[in-house]
């Protein structure tokens, strides 16, 4: 790798967690010449504007999220288990999250309601490729037997994302684990009930 590369990078590896703690519209340029120590010309060396640097950000911290999926699902050939490593993946964000201040998804979604409408059709993107897996993994455990056939793969997906979010939100509201855990644990019987029986 460059040396540009490697600051670029760097850059993005920066910029993502303060985005997602701060908020496009809360983070101002002179935060992002702070935080990578860099002047204003070095970072518009690598990329166009504040704009590019959000969109390029929320990619790097998309991809972290999507790499412990991927990981996860690698040793799993059960759909059951495969949602089951879904799950903990997202509790292991209380101990270990890609990135300080959160879910980069639902933080961006957000923010940028109305706001950026560039940032908010990737953030689209990524949920949808997020609520594709689990989708994806629901219907192939139907065909494999491993999933009882009246359960309805897309209300699989949107119960998971809205439990996973709405519990990682009241924890990061009360800062309190608690909340996310016991949100995982209800996910975590729900997914044992699609069992055939």
């Amino acid at each position: 790798m460059s040396k540009g590369q490697e600051t670029k990078e760097r850059i993005l590896q920066q910029t993502a967690e303060l985005f997602n703690k701060q908020g496009y519209a809360g983070t101002s340029m002179s935060d992002i010449m702070q935080v990578t120590g860099l002047k204003k010309g070095g970072i518009y060396n690598h990329f166009q504007n504040k704009d590019e640097l959000a969109l390029q950000a929320f990619d790097y911290a998309v991809s972290l999220i999507s790499y412990r999926y991927r990981i996860a699902l690698l040793s799993k050939r059960n759909a059951i288990e495969r949602l089951q490593g879904i799950v903990q993946v997202f509790v292991s964000y209380i101990d270990k999250p890609p990135l300080k201040g959160g879910c980069p998804l639902l933080n961006t979604a957000v923010e940028s309601d109305h706001t950026h409408p560039a940032l908010r059709k990737r953030a689209q993107e990524a949920m949808n490729s997020w609520y594709d897996m689990i989708r994806r993994v629901v219907q192939k455990g139907i065909r494999r037997g491993e999933i009882s056939s009246d359960i309805d793969p897309e209300q699989v997906a949107t119960v998971t994302i809205a439990i996973f979010e709405g519990g990682l939100m009241m924890t990061q509201l009360h800062d309190d684990p608690i909340y996310l855990k016991r949100a995982m644990t209800h996910l975590s019987q729900y997914i044992e009930s699609f069992s055939p029986r």
